[in-house]
């Protein structure tokens, strides 16, 4: 008698379902629900990407001054006289871009290894550690304008802090940080590693957190010394993790803005004007929108191609 009831049970679900009766999940719902519920994103997602990238595209086929009324359309001319030498925005371009380059190789390999090193202290368990992770992640939180203003002050060469300590040293105490190269580089790179450590470094300890105790406790019964566990266990556990530091890395470098304008304001001359700032000061203050848009393009173009290298160096190589 149990047997036939119980057996009789699938079959009258089944029935029930057959006759229209409502069934729970994703089921009851219309096609159109999931892109109901990405609607605000996608609606934001074309109002500033997507919008925007074509708007770029478009007005950098044209003379496109917006103080004045006709923008007439010059097609890939603003594109050929970025590679023209003849041309006014080839000198200032390619030295901008020449600076960012100096920037993104001095200050990536520092913001790749340094937050690096913090995360493995910071990763072993001492008192405060709690506390040495706040203070380390506490500049990230400031804005641009503050961390510039304030080491403005501080590497002032007449009454910056800075110089003053190292005279107390007794070491050179008249550097001119923010008016000279290479010190300018020096300043702006070191400002810029002490200010955005912290995240990558919050980044590392998540990563090295995921990494499984027992592969370092098999390698300790292998006889790997530290520097072992540290080559075939860490690195490979953290090649994900570092792609994404060194991509996200290298694009905040190439897009540095904010310390060069506060700090250096470009010099001396032209020294530390970026690329992003000759953009800005082309398209903002020399109302030439249509070489500023194709300068970003290019810019953009190189970005790509090097994020292209980047994931074909971290790929999974299979042994």
């Amino acid at each position: 008698m149990t047997t036939t009831t119980s057996a009789a049970a699938p079959a009258a679900s089944k029935a029930a379902t057959r006759r229209g009766a409502p069934r729970r999940g994703v089921a009851n719902h219309g096609r159109l629900t999931p892109w109901l519920f990405l609607a605000p994103y996608l609606v934001l997602f074309l109002t500033f990407v997507i919008a925007p990238v074509i708007l770029g595209g478009w007005i950098s086929l044209h003379q496109w001054d917006y103080t004045l009324p006709g923008k007439p359309f010059v097609g890939l001319q603003n594109y050929q006289d970025l590679f023209d030498p003849s041309s006014i925005t080839f000198g200032t371009f390619w030295n901008s871009m020449q600076a960012t380059a100096i920037f993104t190789l001095a200050s990536v390999p520092l913001l790749l290894v340094v937050p690096l090193m913090v995360a493995l202290v910071m990763n072993q368990k001492f008192p405060g550690r709690n506390l040495f992770r706040a203070a380390y992640f506490a500049p990230y939180v400031l804005g641009v304008a503050v961390v510039a203003v304030l080491w403005r002050y501080l590497l002032d060469r007449n009454i910056g802090l800075i110089n003053t300590y190292l005279g107390n040293l007794g070491l050179p105490d008249d550097i001119p940080w923010l008016s000279s190269v290479p010190e300018a580089w020096v300043a702006l790179v070191g400002v810029t590693v002490w200010w955005t450590l912290g995240y990558n470094a919050v980044i590392y300890l998540a990563g090295l957190q995921d990494i499984p105790r027992e592969l370092y406790e098999a390698a300790t019964v292998d006889g790997a010394n530290k520097w072992q566990q540290f080559w075939n266990v860490t690195f490979p556990g953290l090649r994900p993790v570092l792609s994404f530091i060194t991509m996200i890395t290298i694009i905040a470098s190439a897009n540095m803005f904010g310390q060069a304008y506060l700090m250096t304001t470009g010099g001396p001359g032209r020294e530390t004007r970026t690329a992003i700032y000759e953009i800005t000061q082309t398209g903002l203050r020399n109302f030439q929108m249509g070489s500023a848009a194709a300068m970003s393009y290019v810019l953009t173009l190189f970005l790509m191609l090097l994020s292209v290298v980047v994931f074909w160096l971290f790929r999974e190589r299979k042994a």
